[in-house]
């Protein structure tokens, strides 16, 4: 089963975080693109299929988003921006050790993709659709997130706490498994987000060579 028909399959969820779009006829625009993205695909959804959908005129769809690919790329910020403000929260609460940063860090990063999985699934299947210069606000944001994961892998080197066998290579499978949760997490398999979250925090652990599997933190 590819991607499209993993969403497809189950009920989907154009839930958005509350940094996006405090307007209502702009945030349900957003809601109903994201639905259609998710279910349809970006270049299987017209602007009219939009405006249809959520009950408004394709003239004001366009008094919001001057194009199809301006809505994406919103899309795109906004599912970065608060990825980022999420894991950057954690790390800020978690203290100096890099062992509780590296826990912190990577709950919060499965966790934003159990939280908001059909955001996840259109923002990255979907980014090289747009243009570098749309592409570019999220990209930065990604960019800046996996700096924080990157320093956190080299600190914890640094002090003796990690011994990964490539800092990259580990930091990208450490974000990558996470980027795979929305295509097939469902809390009907009797996992808890969570529970999910913490199984992730042991994966990345034994990745970077450290046995500090066990913590009672949550």
């Amino acid at each position: 089963m590819n991607d499209r028909s993993e969403t497809a399959a189950r009920k989907i969820e154009a839930r958005l975080p509350p940094n996006v779009a405090a307007d209502g006829v702009r945030r349900r625009i957003l809601e109903g693109a994201l639905r259609l993205f998710a279910t349809r695909g970006f270049h299987g959804t017209s602007m009219r299929d939009l405006a249809s959908s959520i009950e408004l005129q394709p003239s004001a769809v366009y008094v919001h988003f001057a194009s199809k690919e301006h809505l994406l790329a919103e899309l795109v910020r906004a599912g970065h921006e608060a990825h980022h403000e999420e894991i950057r929260t954690a790390l800020l609460e978690a203290g100096a050790d890099p062992v509780a940063q590296l826990r912190a860090l990577v709950r919060a990063h499965a966790r934003m993709h159990t939280r908001y999985p059909d955001l996840a699934i259109v923002v990255n299947t979907e980014l090289e659709t747009l243009s570098p210069e749309l592409a570019a606000p999220g990209l930065a944001l990604r960019k800046q997130s996996v700096a924080l994961l990157v320093a956190v892998i080299e600190r914890g080197t640094a002090m003796g706490c990690f011994s990964p066998p490539n800092t990259s290579v580990v930091a990208a499978a450490i974000g990558a498994i996470g980027l795979r949760i929305p295509h097939w997490y469902s809390p009907e398999l009797g996992i808890s987000p969570d529970d999910l979250a913490e199984i992730h925090v042991q994966l990345a652990l034994r990745m970077l060579g450290t046995h500090l599997a066990k913590d009672t933190a949550p």
